[in-house]
Order: structure tokens, then sequence, then C-alpha cells
């Protein structure tokens, strides 16, 4: 497909876009939204009122509807529909496997209820983390602006983590990754600080056979640029009074 175009051919089935080279199971999707649904997704993101987001020491971060309490989802309002379409509607169109349901159709609500948004400047990234159990083990995260590596890191037995990462999936903008099951549980994932990725190839990219580009990184080397995450799940526990105001508020 060219990604010039303003059309999205999605894959049949999430299996003919699994990492093969991770444990299963995760999906890499490049072109899952367009140019132009990028721009509009960017210029929301920019414009959101400034109490939206939070200042860290280095980047900036969004939630949607809310943060959390306690592991818990207080905000039931819906996601603001520039953050359900296009990408919550073509997250529930795919199918697992061919015949089969979508990856949100064992979850507590059967679609994402919440949304993250982080801000990467180049130069900057987060320490390898586990996201805890206060979401349903589905992972689903869109690459805006820039390419980056997303690293990913084993435990060694007495705790420690290991020094270098185990795998490593090279995120493209506009492009949608998918991670679950072990991945989730097992697994830590972090970004390095770094203004460049270095040492890529089809050797050190778990993903590298599903790039949009590879050509664009065969010298192993890539400057990165500001890049936003929509990372998308679904919290188990969301609050009953927050279910019943929910139908007061209006979208966003």
């Amino acid at each position: 497909m060219d990604s010039r175009s303003s059309q999205v051919i999605l894959p049949q089935s999430l299996e003919h876009n699994k990492i093969t080279t991770l444990p299963p199971s995760a999906y890499y999707i490049v072109d899952f939204i367009s140019e132009e649904e990028e721009k509009a997704i960017l210029h929301k993101v920019e414009t959101a009122p400034k109490t939206r987001w939070r200042q860290l020491t280095h980047r900036r971060l969004q939630t949607w509807p809310s943060d959390l309490v306690k592991d818990t989802l207080l905000d039931a309002r819906p996601l603001p529909a520039w953050l359900e379409e296009p990408v919550v509607s073509r997250l529930l169109s795919i199918p697992v496997a061919d015949g089969d349901a979508n990856l949100f159709a064992s979850s507590p609500h059967s679609r994402p209820n919440h949304v993250l948004i982080n801000e990467y400047p180049a130069g900057t990234g987060i320490m390898p983390h586990k996201d805890g159990a206060a979401y349903h083990p589905v992972v689903c995260t869109v690459s805006l602006g820039s390419s980056l590596c997303l690293s990913l890191y084993k435990s060694k037995a007495d705790g420690a983590l290991e020094l270098e990462p185990t795998w490593r999936i090279l995120q493209e903008p506009r492009s949608l990754l998918i991670t679950t099951a072990d991945l989730y549980t097992e697994y830590l994932h972090g970004i390095d600080s770094v203004s460049a990725d270095v040492n890529l190839s089809e050797k050190t990219v778990a993903n590298w056979s599903l790039l949009r580009s590879p050509e664009l990184f065969t010298d192993g080397r890539h400057e990165r640029g500001t890049r936003v995450s929509l990372t998308y799940r679904d919290v188990l526990k969301v609050s009953k009074l927050g279910t019943k105001l929910g139908p007061m508020f209006k979208r966003l």
C-alpha cells in the first residue's frame, strides 16, 4: 500500500502480521492509520487543554478519560471521538485468526476503555517496567511522528534485570504494535534515552521482516524525532459511581 494514500488496508487477521521471532503473541501492522489521520490525531494531541498534560522530568503525557486510582478507572466517560475513530473500530474489526474473534472479545468491557498518550522528544525514553495488573493483558500501541525502538527485557532468577534487552522492536510512524500473554506478564519493556537508535539490522530487530521501509535503516542507525504514542488498554476495574455519572458527560 502507498503510505501517502488516505486508504488503509488492514490484514484479514492478526496471524498474518505476527512477529514470529517473539514469544506468542505479538503483532505489528504498518500503516494502521493514514498520513492524514496521523496529522489529525497529532493536532488533537497538541491542542488538548494544558490541564490534560502531566509534565515529567524530560517528557509529558496525557491520560484519557482519566488517571487510575488504586488500579481503578474512576471516570467512565467514553473516550473522545478522536481517540475512538479510527483506531478502536479498526482494532475490533481484525480477528486474531481467520474466522476468530478480535483481541478484546474476552476482555471485561470487550473494547479498550483507556488511552495513555506519551510524547518522547529525541533523547528521552522510559525505564524498563511492566504495566501491572490493572489491565487486561493486551496492549495496543499506535506510533506517530517518528520511529524508535522498544526494548524487551527478561529478569534474572534473582530478580535483577538483564543488562541487554532480549529483543528490540522498531516502531514506525502510523504503525500498530500489539503485545499479549507472556510478553505482557513476563517481560519488561522500556525505551532507551538516546537521540539515535543504532545497530539496527535483520538480526537485531525482531519485526524487521514486517517493517514498511527497512531500507531506511540499512545503515544501522536512525536519528529520532519527536515520537507520540497512543497506548490502548482495557482497565479491569471501573468505578460504579463513574459508570452512573458517565452518561452525564459529553464526549470531547
